[in-house]
Order: structure tokens, then C-alpha cells, then sequence
């Protein structure tokens, strides 16, 4: 792009773009070429509205372009909340509400996300149906402003939802299996337990309290792994008198009386319903076991780069501590020669003359510790890599 149309487009100054236009009445066309941003998407940006309604006379296409970074314009006016310019882009067409950027997330979820709750009116007026599109990783609107604390905006969402008859959303679940319930039991959100399944709730017949996420966990089973404050007891009574249960009491229940309906001959197990056939049949797995599932890397939610990067990082502070137990072993070394018992040269380890035992075993585990690592740095990048 032109240095002196992208200083135009930052400063709002449209006298500059008129004397650009006037000078090179291609300039714009020039934009198209290079397929960087263009002077709309740094205007949108900026909030410099009346930049913004000249350059939607001059060439209204620009609002549907992606920027490199994967951003429309609507996106950076509704992730800045720019109201004005979102109102004003929304007169290219509607179905800017619907542009995909990078990762599937469409101008809702940035204002979402940011709580820009005036920009929220805007777009789901102009798209009500929005409120269901889901990111490349499952999420709604309604997850992202849980996920990121912003309770008006949620509290917008619901109301919505409840107006057009979409309440099914409240119980979708991103690529986690986590819903609503599962983000808010983990943040502790009392805000949210209280919309949507307080006493005045009007969506508590709606909301399914017992769904499962890809670990085998309710809602209720995340508050209580890490159940510490005193406003945890009120979360967990909201969740309890709407019918929530853990996990492993949902598979008692369920194997009790899939074992009586099957005395009876009344129903066959193949017709338990599946959600809760998912559950383990032999035991249900540890808390621990949970941790450490959860915890695990898994494709399309964890990125290799950042696992890389935990691993470069712990592979040095193992490297770190072994080289430097090595150089000064416990105890430390002796300063002198000395031919009287215990017997020792200058440089020789102390915990090695008085107790050669445990020394060696010490530097044994050290060494096989060092050389682990050492082992991982001789290794071939795409024998450890991991693949998205």
C-alpha cells in the first residue's frame, strides 16, 4: 500500500485520500494487488468514520476482505466497539455478520470476547442467527463471554436466545464436550449458575445440567476438583436443586436400574440413552485419572508450538539442575589434601569419601538425568514432534 494512503487511513485525514485519488485515480486498485490491509480495515480499526464512508462510496468490496492477520473490517470495529463504523459497514449487506475469520470467529465472538455489549445489539439484530455459528474450536458467542468474564454480554445473549426460541445453544458444547456449565463451575461464575438456573431463571427446564465433557465430567464434578471457596457452596446448591449430579453417581444410577429392567426383561441395555452409556462400565475413573487426561496433549485444542516450547523449557531446567549437582555435589568438595582418615584429595566430593554409597547412587540418577536429556538433543526434530 501507499505510505501516504496508509497515513490517510491512520489519521482519518480525507482530504489526503481526495488528493491521492485526484493524483492516481488507480491508487486503490493498486490495494487490491498486494494483499496486505487496506485503508478500510486501518480506518475500522482507528474509528475514523467519516474516512470509513468515504472509502464504502469509493469501493464498498473492501468491507468484505480479510486482512492478513484474518480480520474484516466489522471484525476490528466490533472488536474495538466502534459502534458508528459497525452500523455504517453493516450497510454493504448483512452478511458481513457472517464473515469467517481466523479460526472460524465471526464479528460476534470478538465482541463477545471484548463485551462490547452496544456492538452485540447491533449485530444480532442485523443476524440474529449468528448466535449459533461456532469457532474452528466449537465455541459460541455464549462460551466466549464465559470464558473471558463478560457477564452483561452473556446476560444479552441469553435474552436473545429466549426471544428467537434458540435455547438449544445454551447447550452446545465446544470441541472440549465443555458447556457453559462446565467454563462457569470452573471460574467459579456464581453470575452465571444464577441466569440460567436461579430460582427466576427462565431458561432452567432448558439447560441439561448432566451433560458429559470429553472427560467423562459433569458440571458439578469440576466445581468439587477443586472445590475451595465459601461461594462454591452456593454454585453447588444452585446445581443440586436443578438436578445436577456427578458422573459416577449418574453410572450407579444407571447400572442399578439397567440391572433391575434387565431381571424384569423390561428394557434391553443397548437402549440406555447414550450420553450416559458413555460413562465406564467396569469403574469409574479416578479424579486423578481425570487430571491427567485432561491435562494430556490432545490435537486440534492443544498447538504443537506451544507443547514444544514446555518441553524446551523443562528439558533446560532438567539440563540446568543435573549439569549443576554434577559440578557441586552435595556437601561440596574438599579444599585440601589430607592423608588421615577420612582420606581426601583437594576437588574430591565430600559426600563421596563419608558415605560412597549414597554418592553413588546420587550421581547415578543425575547422570542417567543429564544424558536424557542430552538424548532428546540428538534426536532426529521429527521423531519428537508433535503433528496438529
Amino acid at each position: 500500500m501507499d505510505t501516504r494512503l496508509l497515513e490517510a487511513a491512520q489519521t482519518g485525514k480525507v482530504d489526503n485520500l481526495h488528493w491521492l485519488m485526484k493524483e492516481d485515480p488507480c491508487v486503490l486498485d493498486a490495494v487490491a494487488l498486494t494483499g496486505a490491509d487496506n485503508p478500510l480495515h486501518i480506518a475500522s480499526m482507528a474509528g475514523h468514520l467519516e474516512f470509513v464512508k468515504e472509502i464504502l462510496a469509493l469501493r464498498n468490496g473492501f468491507a468484505k476482505e480479510l486482512s492478513q492477520d484474518g480480520f474484516s473490517p466489522l471484525h476490528l470495529a466490533a472488536a474495538n466497539g466502534h459502534v458508528e463504523i459497525v452500523n455504517e459497514l453493516l450497510k454493504v449487506g448483512c452478511d458481513l455478520c457472517t464473515i469467517e475469520g481466523r479460526e472460524k470467529r465471526i464479528p460476534l465472538h470478538y465482541a463477545a470476547i471484548k463485551g462490547r455489549v452496544h456492538v452485540m445489539k447491533i449485530l444480532l439484530s442485523a443476524c440474529p442467527e449468528s448466535v449459533e455459528n461456532q469457532t474452528v474450536r466449537g465455541e459460541t458467542a455464549l462460551l466466549l463471554a464465559v470464558k473471558n468474564n463478560q457477564f452483561e454480554g452473556f446476560t444479552l445473549l441469553v435474552a436473545h436466545l429466549k426471544q428467537f426460541q434458540k435455547e438449544s445453544v445454551l447447550n452446545k458444547q465446544d470441541n472440549q464436550g465443555n458447556t457453559i456449565l462446565h467454563l462457569a463451575s470452573f471460574r467459579k461464575q456464581y453470575e452465571v449458575f444464577n441466569q440460567v438456573l436461579g430460582e427466576d431463571s427462565v431458561t432452567k427446564s432448558v439447560v441439561e445440567v448432566n451433560s458429559l465433557n470429553k472427560v467423562s465430567m459433569t458440571a458439578l464434578d469440576v466445581l468439587l476438583l477443586f472445590h475451595s471457596e465459601a461461594g462454591d457452596l452456593e454454585i453447588e446448591s444452585i446445581l443440586q436443586q436443578a438436578g445436577a449430579k456427578r458422573a459416577n453417581d449418574m453410572h450407579s444410577s444407571v447400572t442399578s436400574q439397567s440391572q433391575e429392567n434387565h431381571q424384569h426383561g423390561q428394557v434391553p441395555e443397548s437402549n440406555i440413552p447414550m450420553e450416559q452409556s458413555e460413562v465406564p462400565t467396569t469403574h469409574y475413573r479416578s479424579r486423578i485419572d481425570q487430571l491427567a487426561d485432561y491435562f494430556r496433549y490432545k490435537k486440534g485444542r492443544d498447538r504443537a508450538s506451544d507443547v514444544r516450547t514446555a518441553l524446551l523449557t523443562i528439558a533446560v531446567l532438567i539440563a540446568t539442575a543435573t549439569y549443576q549437582s554434577g559440578f557441586s555435589p552435595p556437601g561440596g568438595v574438599w579444599q585440601d589434601d589430607k592423608n588421615d582418615t577420612p582420606k581426601h584429595v583437594a576437588g574430591q566430593s565430600v559426600m563421596g569419601t563419608k558415605n560412597s554409597g549414597s554418592f553413588f547412587v546420587f550421581m547415578f540418577g543425575n547422570t542417567i538425568g543429564f544424558y536424557t536429556v542430552a538424548l532428546h538433543d540428538l534426536l532426529p526434530n521429527d521423531w519428537l514432534s508433535f503433528r496438529s
